[in-house]
Order: C-alpha cells, then structure tokens, then sequence
C-alpha cells in the first residue's frame, strides 16, 4: 500500500514538472513581430529577413505571417489553403495553419 502511495506521489511530481510544449493540451502562444518590424513591414511591405527560415512542413505558420499574405487559392473540401506570402507560395491547412507544401 505504501508502495503505490508513494509511486503515484513520483507520478505526480513528473507530470508536474514536464516543460509546458511536451503537455499537447497546454495552449500554444501564437508569436507576434516586435513593434519595430511591424512598423518597418508597413513602411515597406516586406517581412524581415529570415522569416523564411520559419516555413517548415509539418510546423504551424506563424500567425503575423499569415495575416500579410495574400490568398490565391481559396480552402477547398480538405480544408488546405493556398497563401502567397512575398515570393512563396505555401500550402496549409486553414484552421491550424500547419504548412503542408512550400511551393518557390
């Protein structure tokens, strides 16, 4: 009996301490761009460098980024959309934003 007690105790406390990206129910923060870049985007029309580096298949696109492309393909029955983001053109699904294609 003591046993048991004391391994749902060691349970408990490794559960507790697992980093919150490893808990899947634990809501993910959607990043912003700093106020800096934001305004430089509006000045110019151009993302910063590097954001290309984020477009990963299987990865959620960030949020900002999807807001300043361009749909061309509007979501069919599958639920992917086709966005043009500068000289890119990905595919994703819409509801979660996770990439499926990166298309040049």
């Amino acid at each position: 009996m003591k046993i048991l007690l004391l391994l749902g105790i060691a349970c408990a406390f490794t559960i507790n301490s697992l980093p919150a990206d490893a808990n899947p129910n634990y809501p993910q923060k959607d990043k912003t761009l700093p106020p800096g870049i934001e305004k430089k985007y509006e000045r110019t029309g151009k993302l910063p460098p590097g954001w290309e580096k984020k477009l990963i298949v299987g990865k959620r696109l960030d949020h900002d980024i999807y807001e300043h492309g361009k749909v061309i393909v509007p979501m069919g029955d599958d639920g992917i959309i086709t966005v043009r983001i500068e000289n890119k053109v990905v595919r994703l699904i819409q509801a979660t934003r996770e990439i499926v294609e990166i298309l040049d």
